[in-house]
């Protein structure tokens, strides 16, 4: 065979049309690709997050000031409250672990790669839950109306007799989802951290990032699990006729906030652990050669 034909051979394997690699971008469950996902998800939605705040401090510029009206400033404080924290913020951090921390501890990839997969598509299902309350916030037939009720919800205002319609309800259930995600990544980077380093690199010798991103998914399981639960409670009020929230009916308006500040104190050390500080890596080794253990 000539040059000619395995020049043009080797070109027309190169050529790979866009549906295929926007499927392997779908499909993938490489953790390289999963972090480059999740970091251009967080992009994404910081700029939304960013216009929303763009538009809150537009209204703030100078008093009676008719920008926005009362019931658009709280939707907009509402939603650029929760993509921060639960769309731009969290996941940033996760996609960060997930490209460097194989990288740096010598692993293959993450412990369970079809979870991290998994876990990212939770997220970003979360997120689009949350943007869709702009058309279906109200119901099928009603306008669409985001979420009004702070990016904290407090109870009652959050229940079904002050907040009526469904955008309330997306924002609960969005936030349950991406937990779900979240409490899903978190426990894929303990256990890669925990079972998969290479040969020689004890929890003495990791650097410093491996140990931020410990730290964080540890926090992360205690932290988001009780906020899931509290979105459930509140889901549980809000349809099937409960009173966790009721204080009328035997229940506590606080409960909600004891709730959602388990959650919401130590969110604030997860989100500065991981970007705190860079670390330089001491060691070089790749996934099963005794060789590359740190001397």
């Amino acid at each position: 065979m000539s040059t000619n034909a395995i020049a043009i051979e080797n070109l027309q394997s190169g050529a790979q049309p866009w549906t295929e690699t926007l499927h392997e971008w779908v499909t993938t469950v490489d953790h390289k690709r999963l972090g480059i996902l999740y970091i251009l998800y967080a992009l994404c939605y910081l700029v939304i997050a960013g216009t929303e705040a763009l538009i809150i401090r537009v209204q703030l510029m100078h008093a009676h000031n008719n920008f926005v009206s009362p019931q658009v400033f709280n939707r907009m404080f509402t939603m650029h409250g929760t993509t921060m924290i639960f769309f731009v913020a969290m996941p940033i951090l996760f996609g960060f672990a997930n490209y460097l921390v194989p990288l740096m501890i010598g692993a293959r990839d993450m412990a369970f790669p079809r979870l991290n997969a998994f876990s990212f598509w939770l997220t970003a299902l979360g997120g689009l839950l949350l943007y869709f309350s702009f058309l279906g916030g109200n119901g099928l037939y009603g306008a669409g109306n985001a979420p009004d009720v702070g990016w904290w919800a407090y109870a009652p205002l959050a229940a079904k007799a002050f907040s009526p319609g469904h955008s309330s309800d997306y924002w609960t259930i969005a936030l349950l989802v991406s937990g779900f995600g979240s409490v899903g990544t978190a426990i894929n980077i303990l256990a890669t951290v925990l079972c998969m380093r290479c040969p020689g690199m004890h929890l003495g010798r990791m650097p410093l990032l491996v140990w931020l991103n410990l730290v964080m998914s540890g926090m992360i399981l205690i932290a988001v699990t009780p906020l899931s639960a509290a979105q459930l409670m509140l889901l549980v009020d809000r349809y099937l006729g409960g009173h966790f929230f009721d204080t009328q009916a035997g229940g506590s308006a606080t409960l909600w906030m004891h709730f959602f500040w388990i959650f919401g104190h130590p969110e604030v050390y997860i989100l500065i652990f991981q970007p705190s500080r860079s670390c330089r890596r001491s060691s070089r080794c790749s996934p099963g050669s005794p060789s590359s253990a740190i001397r």
